[in-house]
């Protein structure tokens, strides 16, 4: 098999293009199961081109940047890929509950630094007590 042209093998990028492809079609990778294993593909442009991802991925690249899909149900494909940091991908995952609240949605935790109340308040009065929202949001 003849070398890659793109000489960019040992960067982040290829490195991002090939985890992703590793997580959606190696069924011997523990994380398998939350990817190809629930049914997130690859879309045809990326599966066999890292150039492609290249093209369409390295323009809004920069570095500490980590892959991530938008929406998380979703495919990997351009319209639904970003680069984010660590804690924007901490609230973009299928854990977080999303709670719309005046037109605006975040997560709880997000909502708690919004008002200047603790997490661990806002989860009583939402989760325990089930205070609604207007109430959550405004007892001080």
């Amino acid at each position: 098999m003849p070398a890659p042209s793109h000489r960019m093998t040992h960067t982040r990028i290829y490195n991002s293009w090939d985890n992703m492809k590793q997580r959606c079609l190696n069924e011997n990778r523990a994380d398998f199961p939350n990817y190809g294993g629930r049914g997130i593909t690859i879309c045809d442009e990326w599966i066999n081109s890292f150039e492609r991802f290249r093209d369409d991925m390295l323009p809004t690249y920069e570095a500490g940047l980590t892959l991530d899909r938008i929406d998380v149900n979703g495919n990997y494909c351009k319209e639904n890929c970003r680069w984010a940091t660590k804690k924007e991908q901490s609230v973009n995952t299928r854990r977080n509950r999303h709670i719309t609240f005046n037109g605006l949605t975040k997560t709880l935790t997000e909502w708690g630094v919004f008002f200047g109340i603790k997490r661990s308040t806002l989860s009583q009065r939402f989760y325990v007590y089930k205070w609604d929202l207007n109430d959550c949001f405004n007892q001080t």
